[in-house]
Formats: structure tokens, C-alpha cells, sequence
């Protein structure tokens, strides 16, 4: 009867826990998987896939001072210049008639300069064909200075 008793034990105890090795085993591979699937993806996929989650970027003003914090949503392209013809017409004698152009493409934002005199910068670098921008570029046209945020 012991051996009875012996062998009802040991079953009570290795049934559960072959039970957790096959759980631990399971979750294991898929692990395993999942980790494959994201070392697979694009480099540049992260990138995309929050991009396009998020709100469109615009401009904000950090110089001049008495426009500082205001925003300029751009729908699908904002020209900058001194022209009242320009969507944003600022009056900054260093600002060209027609200085830069703003584009929108799905929420990606790129500046072009428009042949200005005094150019355009992002970041303290001179600006030559378009250029794409990232959250918290400087883009500084004339004397203006923009801060690109969402």
C-alpha cells in the first residue's frame, strides 16, 4: 500500500510541474519570435510608424520676442518672405521679398530657400535644396528664428 501511496505522490507532484516546464518552454519561443520580428524590421521603420501617429509638425516663433511661442501650422506649404503676397509676411529688413517655402508631405516637414540673399539656416547650417526637419530643429530665416515642435 506504501508503494501505492509513494507512486500517487510523485504523479501529484511531476504532473504540474511538467505542466510549467511546457509553459516556460512556450513562452520562451515566443519570445524568441517576437525578438526575430523586430530585429527583421526596417532600420528606419520606428521612425516612420511614430511619425505618422503623431500630430504634424509646425513652426513655432523664438525670435522675435514680441511673436515668441506663436505657432504656424503648415497645411500643405507656407511661403516667408517680406511680399504681402507670402502666406506668412513678416517685416525683417533681412528677409527676402520671397525667402523660403514650408512643405507638408503627410505629416513630413521640409524648408526650401527660395534664392534669398542672406539664406536659409537649420541648425546653424546653411540650407542648400530642401531640407528635411525633426522635432526641435532651429530653422532661422532673416533675423527669425522658428523652433520646429508638434
Amino acid at each position: 500500500m506504501s508503494l501505492v501511496a509513494a507512486t500517487s505522490n510523485y504523479a501529484a507532484i511531476v504532473r504540474p510541474l511538467q505542466v510549467l516546464v511546457m509553459v516556460v518552454a512556450v513562452l520562451f519561443f515566443l519570445r524568441i519570435t517576437r525578438v526575430a520580428a523586430v530585429q527583421a524590421r526596417p532600420i528606419d521603420y520606428e521612425k516612420r510608424s511614430r511619425r505618422r501617429r503623431s500630430t504634424t509638425l509646425a513652426l513655432e516663433f523664438v525670435e522675435p520676442t514680441d511673436r515668441s511661442g506663436e505657432r504656424v501650422d503648415v497645411d500643405a506649404a507656407v511661403t516667408i518672405g517680406r511680399s504681402a503676397d507670402c502666406d506668412l509676411s513678416l517685416s525683417d529688413t533681412f528677409l527676402s521679398s520671397r525667402h523660403a517655402r514650408l512643405t507638408n508631405d503627410e505629416g513630413d516637414l521640409s524648408i526650401e530657400d527660395l534664392g534669398s540673399t542672406n539664406g536659409t539656416y537649420v541648425n546653424q547650417e546653411l540650407v542648400d535644396g530642401r531640407v528635411h526637419l525633426e522635432r526641435g530643429d532651429i530653422v532661422q530665416v532673416g533675423g527669425v528664428l522658428f523652433e520646429v515642435v508638434r
